[in-house]
This record gives structure tokens, sequence and C-alpha cells, in this order.
């Protein structure tokens, strides 16, 4: 039988974590004269007691170390419960939103996704502002930790491929966790502080700048302003594309390169694939631009270079309107924002690893066709490649096709157009942020969808967020027998 008592301990501490994270935004209100510090003071409060008993309860006993059932099962237990007790202050304070768009909210932020369906954002108090830009910060730096730390050893959708790189400790999951978690916080605070002086540099206010860096950093995209970037002056933009690209390449990467190796990070080859679709991408929508609507060159390439660079990211900040540049530019932003970033990193989506795996085993494939009784080696950065790695990458691209389609269903069941449910399945799964149209698409937010889409969407930001396999196991009855 399965003893969760380890898992509820974990969850536990990570749920009195957010609690202490809820008197950070209390104490914003309370600098500033606003009453509602209180509603914070007292969710914070109630959901440390909550977390620490938990906790407490369940280390009597316990074992040490988790076994692959309980990482599975924390894992997914974990994404489930900082959520809950993270809406509760969007129910206690303004917006006072119903659970359903407190939970979507909260779920949003995690997973960070950045799809809101908070309207008026700019009179919302500076707690919620600040708590918002806090669940993505919390959770951005908990998705490097899962992806470096805890996918590998699951086996999920290839990432056993890093799994010693750079963090070479086989021990048991929790201290490899631990040790991972250690490294990689001080990169993630350095980057969000240089990314709050660079803000703050160029024109934003100290507040401001301290949430959108929280935001940038973690490629979560939550603003706070209905305009989104839009509402800052453009060099705004150039700082953002900045540190959104730098927080989509691999984080060991950064690692090593404070160790004093500055070699892996030019030659990783998911940086300069990464790298050159974006400039690709940039380019053809430049030359788009200019060339069908006359606009200016530097305004040309700075609001695409923003705006590709925060759907590939995944982080879901918004400049314009991109809807209105036209169908080309519409499909190029598509399909980008389902390839994202690199693994490793605070980005989402398939991953450029997975891609340029499938790109390699297809033109492995074609050689095959034509030289029968040749010998191809599928390799990857000029290692070979196990065919279990191929397998789990194949896998997991077949399972986020069905899931999408799936999704999408379900969504024109509930009553969404059909662009509405496509984009909308899409931007959830891939943890990108805004969709397309006029209702979800840049200019508009998922205020107004029934709270069954929003419930299915919230669910789809989950199984994108923790790469569709971690969840979809402890449904086989197969893993509880083992």
């Amino acid at each position: 039988m399965l003893d969760a008592r380890p898992v509820f301990y974990v969850i536990g501490l990570m749920v009195a974590a957010l609690g202490a994270f809820m008197l950070a935004p209390a104490l914003a209100d309370f600098l500033v004269g606003d009453p509602h510090w209180r509603d914070y003071a007292f969710a914070g409060a109630m959901t440390i007691v909550i977390g620490l008993s938990t906790s407490i309860a369940c280390d009597i006993g316990r074992s040490e170390g988790l076994t692959i059932q309980q990482t599975f099962m924390l894992t997914v237990s974990a994404w489930v419960a900082l959520p809950i007790f993270g809406a509760v202050p969007f129910v206690l304070a303004p917006p006072y939103a119903s659970y359903t768009d407190a939970f979507f909210e909260a779920m949003s932020g995690l997973t960070t996704t950045g799809s809101t369906v908070f309207t008026n954002i700019d009179a919302l108090p500076p707690s919620t502002k600040l708590w918002r830009g806090l669940l993505q910060w919390f959770g951005g730096v908990g998705i490097i930790v899962f992806a470096l730390a805890f996918l590998p050893m699951m086996r999920v959708g290839g990432m056993q491929y890093f799994r010693s790189e750079a963090f070479d400790t086989m021990g048991k999951i929790l201290p490899r966790a631990a040790e991972i978690a250690n490294s990689i916080s001080a990169i993630y605070v350095g980057l969000t502080a240089l990314c709050l002086m660079a803000y703050a540099a160029s024109g934003m206010n100290l507040f401001d700048a301290a949430v959108h860096a929280m935001t940038t950093i973690s490629t979560g995209g939550f603003a706070n302003y209905d305009a989104s970037i839009g509402h800052f002056p453009p060099i705004i933009e150039y700082v953002a594309s900045v540190f959104m690209i730098l927080a989509s390449l691999p984080f060991v990467r950064f690692v090593q390169l404070m160790g004093g190796s500055a070699k892996p990070l030019f030659r990783d080859p998911q940086i300069a694939a990464f790298l050159a679709l974006l400039t690709g991408a940039v380019g053809m929508v430049v030359v788009y631009r200019v060339l069908t609507v006359s606009e200016p060159l530097e305004q040309a390439f700075r609001e695409s270079l923003f705006n590709i660079a925060s759907i590939m990211t995944g982080t879901g900040y918004a400049s314009e309107n991109y809807m209105e540049w036209g169908s080309f530019v519409v499909v190029i932003f598509f399909f980008i924002g389902l390839i994202g970033g690199c693994t490793g990193s605070t980005c989402c989506s398939v991953k450029v690893f997975r891609v340029q795996i499938l790109a390699s085993a297809v033109a492995t494939q074609i050689r095959r066709l034509h030289s029968p009784h040749g010998v191809f080696q599928l390799t990857y950065d000029r290692r070979p490649l196990d065919q279990e790695i191929l397998s789990s990458v194949m896998s997991f691209l077949y399972v986020f096709a069905v899931t999408l389609g799936c999704v999408a269903v379900l969504l024109t069941m509930v009553g969404l157009d059909t662009i509405t449910a496509i984009s909308g399945a899409a931007t959830a799964l891939a943890n990108i942020g805004p969709g397309l149209g006029d209702e979800i698409g840049p200019a508009g937010n998922f205020a107004n969808l029934p709270d069954s889409a929003k419930w299915i969407l919230a669910g789809t930001m989950l199984l994108g967020r923790l790469e569709l396999m971690s969840v979809f196991v402890l449904f086989s009855r197969s893993f509880w027998r083992r």
C-alpha cells in the first residue's frame, strides 16, 4: 500500500511557504494604508496553519526519500494544492472573484500561463497585483526544479537525457531537488534583480518594476495594467524582450557559467535552435509588415521582436493587438507558441529539444529509406540517443496532439466557437497566455467564458505544465499495482 505521508509532509511545507508569501501583499497594502491588508494577512495565517499542521501530522513515522509512485503523486498533488490555497486571497480581497475565477487565476499564475479572467486590472489594489506577480515568480522557480530534478527521474518526455547534466547527484529524489533548488535559486533571484533594475532605469516605478520583473523572469506575463506592456514607454519592450529570452534559456547553463564554464552556454544546440527560430520569425514578420503596411522599420522590429518573444517564450505579454497584423502573422504566432523555449527554463510548450529530436528522427528515417543497407545512428548534440529517449519524445508529441484535439472538442461542447476553442486549448496546454480571436486574444481575456470552460482550461494548464505524462500515469491501474 502506498505510504502518502512523505508526499503530504512535503506538500504541507510547500503550502506553508505559499502562506508566508501571502504576507508580502499584506505588507504592501499596510504600507499604503489600504485596509485589504487584513484579508491577505488572514489568508496567509490560515494557509500557514493548515500547511504546517499537515506537515507535522505526516512527519511521524514517515520514511525518508520518495519512491517513484510517491514522486508522481507529489508532483500532481502539489500543483493542485497550491492553486487551491493561492486562490483564497482573490476571493477575500479585490476583485472579490468567484472561486472558479480565483482558481483559474491562481492556476494560470502558478503554471506561469498568464491567461487572466480579471478585468479593470488598473484599479486593483497593490496587494492583488503583487500577489499575481508572486504566484508566477513562485511557480517559475518550481517549474525549473521540477524539470531538472523530477522529470529526468520520472523519464517523462525524453527528459532522462538531462539526468546527470550539471547535477550528477544520483541519490534520493528529495536531496537532489534540494541541491538543484539551491543552485538555481541564486541565478533566478539574480536575474530578477537585474530585470527589476533595468525596468526601473527605463521608466517604471519601483513597484511596477518589481512585479513585472517577477512575471518576466518566470515567463508568466501577468501585468499590472489592462494594456499590459503597452501601458509603458516603447523602450520597455526592448528590456522585456532581452529578459524573456534570457529566462527561456536552460538555467543549468547559467549555473555552469557561474561555475566558470562558459562553453556549454555557447555550444548548446537548444539555445542555437531557439535563437535561430526566434530570429527567423522576427525577420519574416518585420519584412511582411514593412512591405504590406509601410510601417517604420524600428517600430516594426521592436513590436515584432517583443510580441514574438512573448508568445514563443510563453510569457504572454502584449503591446499590440497582433490579430490585426494579418493571417500570415497569426499563423506564425500560433506555431511558434507551440514550439516554446528551451528545456530546463521557465518556458512552456513542446520545447525546442523535442522538435530537434523529431526533425533528427525524420531525417534519419529518410536516409534509411534511400540507403536501406546503411547504418545511421540517431544523435543529439553529438551524442547517440537511446531508443528509450526517442520513444519518450514521440509518445509525448503524440499525447500532446491528441490532448490538444480532445480539449478543443470539449470546449466546443460547452459553447465556445471553433477559433476560441482551438486557440484556448493550445494556449492552455502550451501555457502561453493569450489565445486568438476577439474574445481571448491579446485585446481580450477569459472573463466571459462559461465556468465549465474555465475549469477545463485550468485543468489543461496543469496538464501542460506537468508535461502530460506525469498526470496521465496516475490514471493507470498498473501504476498503482507496482
